[in-house]
């Protein structure tokens, strides 16, 4: 499974990207607002820090303006994918550049139906949102089980499944279980992965045994 991580805050995805844990980056609107820096700048600098692809997002809901910003966001950088709105034009600006080579993330999928239609326009990513449908009440994870099968029965369908909206460690696990390809994780899930208390308590203990040992590695 690939790891992304969703965030616009390029701090952050130095920090990650050393780890070598990190296969992309995920940003939207609202990430790259919160850093109040200029947009086409922020994506560069993402791009320059990962080899992976960098999820941009157009600001347009008409086609013609939303195939312009497409091909301007994939200008920036060969690492560029394009993400659109699961909608009639988002899918049709989505078909028009994979035709024109650049990788698609189409994004706010929430039914198996929507997935279908983004893997016939020939995205290179679907992202079903699992946090959001948890918040009404639905599981989201369902939705990735339906699109995983659904997407396994046609071997035609080269579209991977991005799992976004994550909100637990436990999404992550799961999606894998599933066989989803790619969970894209907020900083702070990401770091929640590695803690665990019998880690801790084991490493204190091992710790303390060594010192009492007087031994040294180096």
């Amino acid at each position: 499974m690939k790891f992304f991580v969703d965030t616009a805050d390029t701090e952050e995805i130095r920090e990650l990207s050393d780890t070598g844990l990190l296969d992309g980056v995920t940003t939207n609107p609202s990430l790259v607002a919160k850093t109040g820096r200029d947009f086409i700048e922020v994506i560069k600098e993402i791009c320059d820090i990962v080899d992976g692809p960098v999820s941009a997002e157009v600001g347009a809901t008409d086609y013609e303006t939303m195939l312009e910003e497409g091909k301007r966001l994939a200008g920036i950088a060969e690492n560029v994918a394009v993400k659109v709105p699961l909608t009639m034009a988002g899918l049709k600006t989505c078909s028009q550049l994979v035709k024109q080579g650049t990788q698609v993330n189409v994004t706010l999928c929430f039914s198996p139906a929507q997935a279908i239609l983004a893997a016939k326009a020939g995205a290179t990513y679907i992202s079903p949102f699992v946090g959001r449908l948890d918040d009404i009440g639905q599981d989201g994870m369902n939705l990735i089980g339906d699109i995983v099968q659904i997407y396994n029965n046609y071997t035609n369908l080269n579209t991977e499944v991005l799992v976004a909206s994550i909100r637990n460690p436990m999404h992550i696990v799961n999606a894998g279980l599933m066989g989803a390809d790619v969970c894209t994780i907020p900083p702070q899930v990401l770091k929640q992965l590695i803690s665990h208390p019998l880690t801790d308590k084991g490493l204190a203990a091992f710790m303390a045994d060594w010192e009492k040992s007087g031994q040294k590695i180096l």
